[in-house]
This record gives C-alpha cells, structure tokens and sequence, in this order.
C-alpha cells in the first residue's frame, strides 16, 4: 500500500495545522491509522421509511410519512405544548411541539401527506416524536440525501471551532481517496472463511460509508470481532508464557495435613462447588508452572476453607504459606478462623500486621527464616523486606481490587522462584469482564452456598416507613438478634453526610435508649484504636445495634446479626449494596436487609434497587452493575483504563467476546509461536500492535 498510515494528520488534504491540532487535543487523533479508527456513534438511516406499528422504544431516529389529523394544546407547568394527530394505515402517534407553537400551527396543513424525521420516544402506551423536522412528501422526493448518515464522536471544542459533523465526513473521504481505499488484512483467511467475515477494507469502508444496513452490521461485527481477538490473544500469550517461563513448584503430594484434616476434622460437607474448585487448584499446584488463579466466590460461599485446604497442600510438600488481607480486622478474623483450624493439626501459625508489637515482630522474623512457622497471615505488613520466608511456596491475596500490581510482585520475590498465588475476591466480577480484565489469571467460582444457609430477605422502604422499620429492629434485639445501620459516606459531600451519619445515631439512640440498648458507632473521623474497640464490642454481642459508615463492608464476620438496614440506599452501587447486605446471613438464623430511600429516585437507582430485592445472586448483580456503570467504574478506577475499545463494547458484545477467545484458543493451540504461512497477517499485525503505543499494556 503506497500510504504510511502513521502519517501525521496534518498532512491529509483538507486538515491542516489548525484543525490538526485541535483533533489531537480533543478526539486523540495524531496519525491517519486513528482516523481511520474513529469509528462513529451511530447513523441516521434516511433511506427507511417505518411504518407506526413498526416502531421500536429504541430512541432511535426515523422517518414516517403519514397526515396530520387535527392539533390540541395541553397545558403544563410553564405554558402550553402543542400536540398533533400523526397517522399513517398502521396506527397513529403524537407530534409534540414545545415553542414556535403558532407558526407551526400556521405552517402545517391537516390532511396532506407529509414525511417526519426525529427521535421517538414512547409514553403511556403510545410513540411521540418532539419537535419533528417535516416537510410535504412532494417536497422530500425532490430533495434526495445519501442514505446512510454516519455521526461520529465529537466535542463542544470542535463544534464551535467549526468541526462538524459534516467536515469530519469530508476528511474521511479525504483520506479513504488518498489510500486508495486498500488497507492492510489482519485475519488469517481461514477465520474469515469460517465466520464469513468482511474484509478489512471492505468492512472499513462499510463502517464509515455503509451503503445497507447488512452491510453496515457485517462490517460492525467483523470490526469488533477482530478488536477482541487481539485482546485475548494478548492475554492468552501472556498466560501461556507465563506458565513456560516460570516455574512453579510442583507440589506432588496430597499427605498427611490434607488427608487428616479432610477425613477427621473439616468442620462442614463441602459443596460440590468447592470440591470442583480445590480440584482446579490441586491440578495446577502438582502442574511444574506456577499458579496464576483467581477465586470468585460471594460473600460467604465458603472460600477461606477452600484457601485452607490449599495452605494444607502446600505445608504437606514442605512449604510455607500466606495470606495477605487488605485490613488489620480482616486479618484478625483470618487468623483467629484458621487458628481454630490448625490447632487440632498443630501446626505453627502467626499474625503480621502494622500494629504488631516490636518483640513479636522478631520472633516472627526469625521463626519464618529458620522455617518454624509454617503460615503467616497479615496485612501490607508482609511485603516489608524485612520480612524473610525460608521457602514460600502459596501466597494468597484477599479481597483483589484493594491491592496493586507492584504489591503483587513484591509477593513474587518472597523467594527464588515466584510462590503460587491464589487470588481471592467476593466481588462477584462479570464473566465477560473478568476474561477481558483477569485474563492472564485462570479463574474459578464457587457459585452455590454452603448447606443450611437460608438467602437474606431483602426489602425496600421508603423513610415515612421508618417507625415500622424501627419496631422490626426491636423485635429481632428482643430474639437476642444484632443489627447494623449504615449511612453512605461519599469524599465530595463528606460533611452533610457525617452530619446525617450523626443525626441517624442521635435519633436510633432516642429510640433505643440505653441501659435496655447498648449502640455501638464506628466511622472514619475516629482513632483506629478506638474503632477497632467498637467493632470488638459488637463482635463479642455487647451492644445490639452497630451504626456505621462503609467501613465495614470488607469483612467483619458477626454470625449473630441478623438485620441490616442501609440508609439512603440510592446512594450506593449495586456491588457497594450487595457487599454491605453479605454482612448479614452468616448464621443460620433468617436474616433481613431493609434499603431505606427517599421517594426521589432516578430510573438507575430503582432499578438498583429492584435488582437487589429480587436476586440475591451476586453474579446477576454484577451483570445489571456493570450494564448501569459500564466496565471502568466496576472495576475502580485505577484499572478503569483497561478497555479503552474502539468499536467493541463489553457488555453488548459478550457473545463477540466468547467467539473471539475461542478463535484466539484455536489458534495458539494449532500454532503456538504464530509462524505458520496462513498465520501470517495475525503475526504482522500483532507485531505492529507491539511496536506503536497501543491500549494493552495494562495488565501486571
């Protein structure tokens, strides 16, 4: 191909150096290969007309031709609309006019044939379209468009520099005349045979220029297609070099530890769910390459036993263990959890975290140099250098999201070659999302509860029903229940919430006065000791009712609190509202989640909501969050740039994302090193894409 598509922009007819640089500083564009992937939002198809019995609540643009049957105005708030009969033979609907009312009604003649062109949007049983562009059919016939319009990303910069869609439109031109239209392959011919593809020519001109809607949605797919291939194949590389280059150590045997503790002293059956998971572990633990897992598993799905029996494989092949939480309490609660569990095995376990006195820290120090102590659970703490294991062969990191990647790999230097890692979250991540984000990680989940768990009753109330709510509270106390009250607490309006935070207490405090109610409060302004003391309280039963800011949604395992109420619930994400209600239920009591909210809601938090009351399965929750919030903010920022995708989108796309894994599968499988001749485009591209800065760099 005779054009260099990393070109700069300046250079295409029509840029120049102006608009060169206000395309750079606000849609990113520095060379030709990023036009060329500026890919629009959406088109406008003037080539259809819809009949009214065909419309869609898609907010869609469409043009119908029909006749105006008679206009009436409806008074509102601020003065009046003005509103049409529209109809064709198939049904009618509303033209809606908000200004200009007496012009229109002028303009507009009843009975003649006319073609509308706008949005739709549907109200109680019927399509309206505001504010409509309309002209008399005679008069559209004569003025003939191009049928299908592309709109592409733009800012309010570049419209009111002058940037237009229309110009934009121009510059494409511009440039699909300079290369000629010809653009390198990218895909071997046996994908393409396989999934009937576009070529890659063909499917950039389609996407900019689509001449059918059949052409248009081919050209989308084999677009978003070819995104998501490279992606996987990226991470699955990743994976695969992984596993050859770094050795693990293999743990052969099953021995006593295990087998002990398996047959005399597990405290519960296993669900078949953790017995499939243990199998996965047990498999890459005796593998000879190094464990890379990812355990998925709801709040109280009974991972820790399944870590357990993990830490148990590795002391039976002479190793030591850790595991690293993300607080102090959380780590407390491993520690005194897997104390119990050891005991009856004597085997040496310990606790490492910030507060650790200095006499302890050494004897710790020294036990794990000269390999006496055989597990360590802690926090950050167990990253210092100071920190030296004999031989650590399974580290296992709680709660993911809360730790970085430099973190991770201070982990892997514990020892001459890197432990195993086992990753922990009760963050139910999306499929979809986790083998986008997680890819390199192989991933197991526990998906069902542990036997006698009865699922949490979840309800939404509005706050006049709060004497209610207060009553129930009452109730449960009287049955010996305790119960948690949690305020939301957001860094931009921290005051007015710490205000409600203290409002809340003082009104709980008038209802349930003390000596007959002890209330305990916990929130981020107080001292970590006096905190953790609270928090102590509540755990040992000696107050019934905890009030509390978020602090407490990682961890804190009270089998006694059977009640959660969550104020002004609208305020928090769905994974935020899931995690908090995991809270409770841990007993085999019948717990209750009471999500208190004002009347005002917007449409996403009551289907926030909705969600929450009907399912209590985290996975669903995940897949409604992640439609809600999109990819980014499910994951938290600091991984949020992860999938900066062009043309694919993670959520609407998952069935693309699937096949793509596969073929990327198929073909390491077939050809591990990429050299085959039919190879030979995914190679090339997949070099270039190393070569320029690309959007996939962003895994550890």
């Amino acid at each position: 191909m005779s054009v260099n598509l990393q070109t700069p922009i300046d250079y295409l007819k029509g840029v120049g150096p102006n608009r060169a640089d206000l395309l750079r500083s606000e849609l990113g564009i520095q060379t030709y290969q990023d036009l060329i992937n500026l890919f629009p939002n959406r088109y406008i198809d003037r080539t259809r007309f819809y009949k009214v019995n065909e419309l869609q609540r898609n907010n869609a643009e469409v043009q119908v031709i029909g006749v105006i049957t008679g206009f009436r105005e409806v008074a509102q708030k601020r003065g009046k609309r003005l509103v049409a009969e529209f109809k064709d033979d198939t049904g009618t609907m509303e033209l809606v006019w908000f200004r200009g009312q007496k012009w229109i009604r002028e303009s507009l003649k009843i009975g003649k044939p006319y073609v509308i062109f706008g949005k739709t949007n549907w109200f109680s049983g019927k399509y309206s379209m505001p504010h409509p562009e309309i002209e008399l059919q005679s008069e559209h016939e004569y003025n003939l468009r191009s049928a299908m319009q592309a709109i592409y990303p733009s800012t309010e910069k570049l419209s009111n520099k002058g940037i237009t869609n229309k110009v934009v439109s121009k510059i494409m031109q511009q440039l699909f005349l300079e290369t000629k239209g010809r653009f390198y392959e990218t895909l071997s011919d046996s994908i393409k045979g396989e999934l009937k593809l576009l070529s890659k020519s063909d499917a950039l001109f389609n996407v900019h220029f689509p001449k059918t809607l059949e052409l248009l949605a081919r050209a989308q797919f084999r677009l978003k297609f070819e995104e998501l291939f490279y992606i996987q194949l990226q991470l699955i590389l990743k994976n695969l070099i992984h596993k050859s280059k770094i050795k693990g150590f293999p743990f052969t045997a099953v021995g006593n530890y295990f087998n002990t503790f398996f047959k005399d002293h597990l405290p519960f059956e296993l669900t078949n769910a953790q017995k499939r998971v243990l199998k996965e572990i047990r498999a890459d633990l005796g593998s000879n390459a190094q464990m890379n897992r990812l355990l998925q598993g709801d709040v109280g799905s009974g991972k820790t036993i399944v870590a357990f029996m993990s830490i148990l494989m590795g002391l039976d092949n002479g190793f030591q263990c850790c595991l690293m939480a993300p607080t102090e309490i959380l780590s407390a609660q491993h520690y005194n959890g897997l104390l119990e569990l050891c005991k009856p095995l004597n085997i040496s376990i310990k606790l490492l975290t910030g507060s650790t006195k200095t006499s302890k820290r050494k004897i710790i120090h020294e036990k794990l140099e000269n390999g006496k102590l055989q597990i360590l659970i802690g926090t950050h703490a167990l990253l210092e250098d100071k920190v030296k294991f004999q031989n650590l062969g399974l580290a296992i990191i709680d709660e993911q999201h809360r730790f970085g990647v430099a973190q991770r790999s201070k982990l892997w230097h514990k020892n001459t070659s890197p432990p195993h890692v086992l990753v922990m979250t009760a963050t139910p991540i999306p499929r979809t999302l986790a083998m986008s984000v997680y890819g390199d990680l192989d991933i197991s989940v526990i998906e069902e509860l542990p036997a006698g768990r009865k699922p949490i009753k979840t309800v939404h109330r509005y706050d006049n029903n709060r004497l209610k709510v207060f009553r129930f509270i009452r109730d449960e106390i009287a049955k010996d229940r305790q119960v948690y009250v949690v305020y939301p607490l957001i860094q931009e309006s921290e005051k007015m919430d710490y205000k409600d935070l203290m409002d809340g207490y003082e009104s709980i405090s008038r209802e349930f006065p003390m000596p007959d109610y002890q209330i305990s409060i916990v929130h981020g302004k107080m001292k970590p000791a006096d905190k953790d003391y609270e928090m102590q309280r509540f755990v040992k039963g000696e107050t019934n009712i905890m009030v509390a800011t978020t602090v407490i949604e990682v961890g804190v395992n009270v089998p006694n609190a059977s009640v959660m109420v969550i104020e002004s619930a609208e305020r928090f994400g769905l994974s935020q509202l899931h995690q908090l209600r995991g809270r409770v239920g841990r007993g085999a009591e019948q717990s209750y989640c009471i999500l208190m909210t004002s009347h005002k809601l917007s449409e996403n938090s009551k289907t926030r909501l909705q969600t929450m009351v009907r399912s209590n399965d985290g996975f669903e929750i995940a897949e409604v969050d992640l439609k809600l919030r999109g990819p980014g903010d499910v994951m938290g920022t600091q991984q949020s740039g992860v999938l900066n995708l062009r043309i694919a989108d993670i959520v609407k796309d998952k069935d693309i994302l699937q096949q793509a894994r596969y073929y990327a599968k198929q073909v390491l499988k077939l050809d591990p090193s990429i050299a085959l001749p039919e190879n030979n485009p995914i190679r090339n591209t997949y070099r270039q894409m190393s070569k320029y800065p690309n959007i996939w760099n962003y895994i550890s």
